[in-house]
């Protein structure tokens, strides 16, 4: 894909910064109600009713997750959701036995991966500069760029989840290992985390457990 130039490439950045301002104008914060939603008042999940999502809200979910920002638009995540029986059968091998009841409970539970061959794709994604080079034959700095920026677009995809009004439970006591050899053998693709999504049963919540306070972890410099 080439990059615009000239006249075309003032165009879009012209159009950019307006859309940008047209924002702003139109929409200045959330309300207190929306955060609360997303972030603030928001719970993990353990517990879910049996109410279905439909395909059409996963794609929009990954519509939204998709805009977030990455390095160089990197965009190293993969999306697996696991729906189906025979698939939820196959994830549970890799789960230590306290979470088994959890993803199985779960609508879908989404496979948030990485495919550390993500720089190939940058002709595409970031097509005014060719940046394959910082990455071909550099491990070090694939895994580390895949690493931070899978995560980074993980966290957008909770955020999404919840601001399309479902509910979410990340999962992190699991095999990598056994999940990349059931779902990811002979590609380029390594698992990151797990992440149940759908209509969550209440009952199964406790208190919610302390935060620090600002002056605790902040600082200024």
């Amino acid at each position: 894909m080439s990059a615009p130039t000239g006249a075309e490439l003032g165009a879009l950045r012209a159009k950019a910064q307006q859309d940008h301002r047209d924002l702003r104008s139109r929409i200045a914060r959330l309300d207190a109600d929306s955060i609360d939603l997303i972030l603030r008042d928001a719970r993990s999940h353990y517990a879910w009713t049996d109410k279905p999502i439909p395909d059409g809200l996963l794609e929009e979910i990954f519509d939204i997750t998709i805009n977030g920002a990455t390095s160089m638009n990197t965009l190293p995540a993969r999306f697996v959701f696991v729906k189906t029986p025979e698939g939820k059968e196959r994830l549970a091998k890799s789960l230590k036995p306290q979470n088994v009841s959890k993803m199985m409970g779960a609508p879908v539970t989404a496979i948030i991966a990485q495919d550390m061959n993500f720089w190939h794709e940058l002709p595409f994604l970031f097509p005014h500069e060719d940046r394959r080079h910082l990455f071909d034959g550099n491990e070090a700095y694939c895994q580390d760029t895949a690493d931070r920026n899978a995560t980074l677009q993980g966290a957008y995809f909770m955020i999404a989840a919840r601001a399309v009004g479902l509910d979410v439970g990340a999962m992190s006591g699991f095999s990598n290992q056994i999940v990349d050899e059931e779902f990811f053998k002979g590609t380029s693709l390594k698992s990151n985390f797990l992440c149940n999504i759908g209509y969550a049963d209440e009952t199964a919540l406790f208190q919610k457990l302390p935060r620090f306070p600002f002056d605790k972890v902040c600082s200024y410099a």
